[in-house]
């Protein structure tokens, strides 16, 4: 098992990513914001060869690349050749740092029709397979924002609808309280399906639909202590673990974002890690 996280939660630049890391012990990270820009595409070729030098120097391994991607700024009629060219800049990036995983999600549908955003949707992840099957990279579709986040059956359904070795499924536990489904179906469903996790929790909205209470590590309504159980005890999963706590810092929430200062976001990414550690723990204990 490996655990990672999502740095820019911890803080906005890659040193402060980087000792965060270091702080849990974790030779690993995942890399989204550096400085407020996405690596996988919107940092220039300087920046991301300083923040090379940076993990090189402190001999840090990148699990995935978190992409913007298909995500919720972006909608299924917009030009796909920003996600093209994201891309191809991204796996160029992923060579250098030997990077398998790229998170991707399927973009924003409101105002069209729930068929065409499907056929869209399949249309264009196939082609980002094929590119990813070139660059030797995997795409992670995450259950977030897009046609795919809709639900399990339709993560599934993507899944063999794309067809591809290089196309996998990443599985967020918090997400299904954050879009308002019940956890134990969706994993249900999910289940065996999925070659990455991102760890993170919330708090069931009581009027139901979406919630943006998000909690520590197992101080939520998602079930992470039930469905952690099933993956590492009894289908015997393996692989990366990442957290993305939300609890101090939402990427897309900037406002809310700006109220909290450096040393919070540093302190709560350090406990969401650690909280992390001791409920995996005790699941392997069966306690």
């Amino acid at each position: 098992m490996i655990f990672s996280g999502i740095a820019d939660e911890a803080g906005s630049d890659i040193l402060s990513q980087v000792k965060a890391h270091k702080e849990l012990g974790w030779q690993h990270i995942e890399l989204r914001l550096v400085d407020g820009k996405n690596v996988a595409g919107a940092v220039s070729d300087q920046e991301f060869d300083l923040i090379r030098k940076v993990l090189d120097e402190n001999e840090m391994q990148v699990t995935g690349f978190a992409s913007a991607i298909g995500n919720w700024s972006r909608h299924i009629n917009d030009d796909f050749n920003v996600d093209l060219d994201e891309l191809k800049t991204a796996a160029k990036r992923m060579r250098q740092l030997k990077v398998k995983y790229i998170r991707t999600m399927t973009w924003k549908g409101d105002g069209i029709n729930k068929g065409d955003w499907r056929n869209k949707a399949f249309k264009r992840c196939k082609e980002l397979a094929k590119i990813a099957a070139d660059s030797d990279i995997i795409l992670a579709h995450e259950n977030c924002e897009g046609w795919g986040g809709l639900s399990a059956q339709n993560m599934v359904e993507l899944k063999f609808a794309v067809d591809s070795p290089n196309f996998k499924l990443l599985y967020d536990l918090g997400n299904t309280i954050s879009h308002g489904y019940e956890p134990w179906e969706f994993f249900k469903t999910i289940r065996g399906h999925f070659d990455y996790i991102h760890i993170k929790d919330a708090k069931m909205n009581p009027k139901g639909g979406r919630s943006k209470d998000y909690a520590y590590c197992g101080e939520g309504d998602a079930m992470l202590k039930e469905i952690l159980n099933a993956i590492l005890n009894e289908d015997k999963y393996d692989g990366i673990i990442s957290i993305e706590p939300h609890v101090a810092a939402i990427v897309h929430l900037a406002d809310t974002d700006a109220e909290v200062s450096p040393e919070e976001k540093f302190s709560s990414y350090i406990k969401y890690g650690k909280m992390l550690e001791q409920l995996i723990r005790k699941i392997k204990k069966n306690e």
